[in-house]
């Protein structure tokens, strides 16, 4: 990654290459694209280009992580012992977070895609954002196990990387694919599989849920 600027109009000016690339590698893909036309959507002259980035390659790589951590930062999913949501109404929020994150994201996540076949550094960025959610998925399922919520037969890292990987496959196939699916629709057949596979009944959530509001 390249060096931040220093000054404040340095980093204003950054942050408009990074936003100029995004558009234009959703519009033009990553080989068409040309950084004399990114360096026009930000505004700015060819030359002034490299005292940011070294290439096309060193931006796309940065919207490719920032893009990868939008994806899995969940920061509107309540978190466990917030509210009275129980284990089945967060397995919701957890998936309509990461669908809608990823239907917003959908045109660069199309080239970022494609860019992960042949290009290293993208594909470990890729791998990273699949290590993070596989090992937050992991704490929250022993979570369960340990409340008495989840079946305890299920070995916590198989289960966290078949049911991540199904609803990441999932999005991919609806906003990169092109397979029509109803978002609505497609949130709550995802949790039922995830509740199913946890062993997790929707009614449990209920009785959780009503717990913690008598104890309070």
């Amino acid at each position: 990654m390249d060096a931040e600027p220093r000054s404040a109009k340095g980093r204003r000016t950054r942050a408009r290459l990074l936003e100029a690339g995004k558009t234009v590698f959703e519009r033009d893909g990553f080989l068409q694209a040309r950084i004399t036309d990114i360096a026009a959507e930000a505004r700015v002259s060819h030359g002034s280009f490299y005292h940011y980035f070294d290439s096309k390659e060193s931006l796309f790589r940065e919207i490719a992580e920032e893009v990868e951590v939008r994806l899995v930062s969940m920061d509107d999913v309540p978190h466990h012992g917030d509210g009275d949501s129980g284990p089945v109404d967060r397995i919701r929020a957890a998936n309509r977070s990461y669908l809608s994150a990823y239907k917003k994201e959908a045109r660069i996540m199309r080239v970022i895609e494609e860019v992960s076949r042949y290009d290293e550094t993208v594909r470990s960025v890729r791998a990273k954002r699949d290590d993070y959610l596989a090992v937050r998925l992991e704490s929250a399922i022993a979570r369960l196990q340990s409340e008495g919520l989840a079946d305890t037969r299920i070995d916590t890292r198989y289960a966290a990387m078949a049911l991540g990987g199904m609803v990441a496959k999932f999005a991919e196939m609806t906003f990169v694919g092109g397979h029509a699916f109803d978002l609505d629709m497609a949130v709550e057949q995802l949790t039922l599989l995830w509740a199913n596979a946890l062993g997790i009944r929707e009614d449990t959530s209920a009785r959780a849920a009503r717990a913690k509001r008598g104890a309070a």
